[in-house]
């Protein structure tokens, strides 16, 4: 078969963009803690020295949002001057104002929040159902930020990014062809031995042994040599940047929405979760190896205006026939994907970093507040394979 290559990238939780994103979400946990009606749409902005949220909210809850924001940048990591937004001392703005009512007259009854296009993905590549390399691509962020939170590499600084590129034999991988990692720095470390650390710290345990051989893979560690400055300092950061490290890592297509800062009101957010938990079950039930789902919706109508499923020639049924099962299983209307998906509880802060799929369903007490522990990553259980597979006469 053809042999082809393919890449991904994924960024840390110190990431400029990652931060704002961690951000918006932490303002919109906290007031969905207080008031799990809250309609939010909250963007932030961080650069040296500065964190500006600004957005449209109506809710019953206060929160203080300097507390917040503070909260965040130091549980990242950004607790020291030298990085440039040192979360005890950084500046602290704010601009939100109230949710226009000409769209709540549309959400009220029930209605999606905005028009628009949305995406889900899922292939049997990964025991996630996820493709290898976004999956990979995370794995050697997360492993980056816990070997600088351990202190295992005490000279890592919040920053960093991670590639990876796969070499894909048809459409399965057969071989890690290219890792790349740029990871923010104290300037004492010496170039050769951050990149001997990083290979033997970073890269090997994070990457699959049968996939990965380091003397068969192109390695770029800090490939310039030099990467002190960073974070906000060195860039400046915005909500909603990072779409694409945010879903599928380019495999697949998107619709264009971000997801951090904003309600599940909005479909862009829970219409995009709904897609992907749909189509991951189409996988795990065994019904195609690749499927990827559209919903289309128009802003304050109920039923989604188009739902289309394609499995690229991989269906164990022809893609019709999955349509069909799909919408029959699964009900695409907004209120209805909040309330089966438990949307309304303080659960996207760790979203924000890492990918909001692939990860790990769990029940959990929300850092936001709250004494119950409640449903994270809902939209990941593979918890309608047998409805589908009835659907379909298998």
């Amino acid at each position: 078969m053809s042999s082809t290559l393919f890449t991904s990238e994924s960024v840390t939780e110190g990431h400029p963009d990652k931060i704002a994103d961690q951000i918006s979400d932490a303002v919109l946990d906290h007031m969905l803690a207080q008031d799990p009606e809250s309609r939010v749409a909250c963007e932030t902005f961080v650069t040296t020295g500065l964190a500006f949220v600004a957005g449209e909210v109506t809710t019953e809850g206060y929160v203080h949002l300097p507390d917040i924001v503070r909260g965040t940048l130091q549980r990242i990591g950004y607790t020291n001057a030298a990085f440039g937004l040192d979360g005890l001392t950084c500046a602290v703005l704010t601009a939100l104002d109230q949710q226009s009512p000409d769209i709540a007259m549309g959400v009220d009854t029930g209605g999606a929040g905005d028009q628009g296009m949305m995406f889900g993905y899922a292939s049997d590549e990964t025991p996630q159902l996820m493709p290898a390399t976004i999956q990979y691509a995370h794995a050697l962020t997360r492993q980056l930020a816990q070997v600088r939170k351990s202190g295992e590499l005490p000279w890592v600084r919040p920053d960093g990014k991670a590639q990876v590129t796969i070499e894909y034999d048809g459409d399965r991988p057969a071989r890690v062809h290219t890792v790349v990692v740029s990871t923010q720095h104290d300037p004492d470390i010496r170039h050769d031995d951050l990149v001997e650390l990083v290979c033997k710290k970073v890269v090997k345990p994070a990457l699959p042994a049968e996939l990965y051989d380091a003397d068969d893979c192109i390695l770029h560690i800090n490939p310039t040599g030099r990467f002190v400055i960073g974070g906000p300092h060195g860039d400046a950061g915005l909500t909603g940047r990072k779409i694409i490290v945010d879903t599928y890592g380019g495999v697949g297509r998107h619709g264009g929405g971000a997801f951090s800062g904003k309600d599940a009101t909005k479909v862009d957010r829970s219409a995009a979760y709904a897609a992907r938990w749909a189509a991951k079950n189409v996988v795990a039930a065994g019904l195609a190896r690749r499927c990827e789902i559209q919903l289309a919706y128009a802003i304050g109508v109920v039923e989604p205006v188009s739902v289309h499923v394609q499995s690229f020639g991989t269906g164990a049924v022809p893609d019709q026939k999955l349509s069909k099962a799909v919408a029959e299983v699964f009900d695409f209307r907004p209120a209805a994907i909040i309330e089966k998906l438990g949307l309304r509880k303080p659960i996207f802060t760790p979203t924000a970093a890492y990918g909001h799929f692939g990860r790990t369903p769990e029940m959990r007490v929300p850092d936001a507040g709250g004494s119950e522990a409640v449903q994270f990553f809902s939209w990941e259980e593979t918890n309608r394979v047998d409805e589908l597979k009835s659907a379909v006469g298998a």
